[in-house]
């Protein structure tokens, strides 16, 4: 993005917040917008997509401690700045401008004053404004007449479901036919994007490369699924070890199995917790979510047909639907 572009945006607004947000508050508001627009929540909504963009432009500004510093500087300038022409009646003029440069947050002069201001132009034959560097870390595009940033290359790769919950360095070949390592960190999720900086291609006039910028597909796994940090499986019982009670066993991913009592009575749809057995990753670890199902058999011979008639007989009176259908009404 062109720094002339960050005086017509509000990257706080656009992430409704203010001016002196926490770097982990600026994650966690970013996170809980990401999750509401991105387009896999909202397929075919092309507003969604385009705030999901929105939001993402701001956040890769506002996350980035130079790019922040850099944009309240520009928008400090935008809005303060008044260049009228002489006699339009107006005061400020440049000198709006150049007090941003020349006082400190307290008040006090800042070293270099006006000097400080002019380093940031690098003035041609001809007095203009030459080849200065302001808006260089933006994000690729000229800024007031700075070297252009180099274009980012896009790649995608396939992985499977234990690559992306362990984390692994791999190999892509890139646009030149020369392969290149992408490193994958455990808990990556599927439509995830991982950037590499400077690896893109070269900048036309001097200025810094540009990224590559690599999108992670996960292939779903036959048992596990992922729901946060935690792992899922569906667990299948017996009725009698729902009834009566059982200690079964449960995969894990990629360890050795667990073992999970069962209480009598337990309906399906129960989750079962297992403590540190989701995906670890260096913000944390998720627990392994047992979810039990009552598998009920596809076919009887006579004995057992006979011994669930003697139960049917047995069992209590009870209506399991009598509430289900007063709510019903």
């Amino acid at each position: 993005m062109a720094s002339q572009d960050w005086f017509d945006k509000d990257f706080y607004k656009v992430l409704g917040v203010d001016k002196s947000v926490s770097a982990a508050d600026l994650k966690k508001t970013y996170r809980k917008l990401a999750r509401q627009y991105h387009p896999d929540s909202n397929p075919g909504d092309a507003k969604a997509e385009a705030k999901f963009k929105e939001i993402s432009e701001a956040y890769s500004v506002l996350n980035d401690p130079d790019q922040r510093e850099e944009y309240d500087q520009i928008r400090a300038m935008g809005s303060g700045a008044r260049f009228s022409a002489p006699g339009a009646g107006g005061g400020g003029g440049f000198d709006d401008v150049f007090s941003r440069f020349g006082q400190q947050r307290g008040g006090g002069q800042a070293p270099g004053g006006f000097e400080d201001f002019f380093s940031m132009f690098d003035q041609q034959g001809g007095g203009g404004f030459g080849s200065g560097r302001f808006g260089q870390t933006t994000g690729g595009f000229r800024g007031f007449g700075g070297p252009q940033k180099g274009a980012d290359v896009t790649a995608r790769t396939t992985i499977d479901f234990v690559t992306a919950a362990k984390g692994e360095t791999i190999t892509l070949q890139g646009e030149d036919n020369v392969p290149f390592k992408v490193k994958i960190p455990a808990g990556v999720s599927d439509g995830q994007k991982i950037r590499l900086r400077g690896r893109g291609r070269k900048s036309p006039d001097g200025g810094e490369s540009g990224d590559i910028v690599v999108t992670v597909a996960v292939r779903p796994h036959p048992v596990f699924s992922r729901d946060g940090l935690n792992l899922r499986v569906t667990v299948p019982v017996t009725f009698t070890e729902a009834a009566l009670g059982a200690t079964i066993e449960v995969p894990t991913l990629g360890g050795d199995p667990v073992r999970l009592r069962v209480a009598p009575g337990t309906p399906s749809g129960r989750v079962l917790r297992v403590k540190g057995r989701g995906i670890q990753t260096s913000k944390g670890t998720g627990d392994l979510l047992a979810e039990v199902q009552v598998a009920v058999p596809a076919h009887l011979d006579d004995a057992a047909r006979e011994a669930l008639e003697r139960f049917q007989a047995l069992e209590p009176k009870e209506n399991p639907r009598a509430d289900l259908m007063s709510k019903a009404r």
